[in-house]
């Protein structure tokens, strides 16, 4: 995919993973997907969050974008991924629900993942990206109304910018 002529990666993160399996009608999605956004998802598509369940038919474009989502990218020294990686495990072995959800046996592991791994999901304490030895969380509380912030990988140089 490209964005304005530059090439663009789209990770999937554990709401698009539920929004993709209450669109496909499994019961315990639809209801967590709904009380965290889905709701107004279907809304802004034309759609209505309280009517059947069968009627809820994403725009074509919009199904195939998030089928089309990667659980994660290796690029230049990195490994991008929504929430994390299991500590010991080959990332060629990693499970989709802990790239998806991980948090405490990843957050507190010291562990070498064989590249920096570069992640959200589990906001910051202080609200500015947090840089480990193994580890960048770029995630700064947007949703609690903290800044939204993204991370320039140039090399081995590191940028963050933020928008409040």
């Amino acid at each position: 995919m490209r964005y304005r002529g530059l090439p663009t990666i789209n990770l999937m993160g554990n709401h698009e993973h539920t929004a993709l399996a209450a669109l496909a009608g499994e019961g315990a999605a639809c209801a967590d997907w709904l009380a965290y956004g889905g709701d107004a998802a279907l809304r802004s598509w034309g759609l209505d969050p309280v009517g059947s369940r069968a009627d809820w038919h994403l725009p074509g474009a919009e199904h195939a974008w998030l089928q089309a989502l990667r659980p994660h990218h290796v690029a230049g020294g990195y490994i991008f991924v929504h929430a994390g990686l299991r500590p010991g495990v080959p990332l060629a072995v990693q499970s989709l629900e802990d790239r998806l959800r991980i948090r405490r046996p990843f957050l507190d592991s010291n562990a070498d993942f064989g590249a920096i791994v570069v992640h959200g999901h589990t906001p910051t304490r202080g609200r500015e990206p947090e840089r480990h030895a193994n580890r960048v969380n770029l995630d700064t509380g947007a949703v609690y109304g903290g800044p939204l912030t993204c991370g320039v990988f140039e090399g081995d140089r590191l940028y963050f910018l933020a928008a409040p």
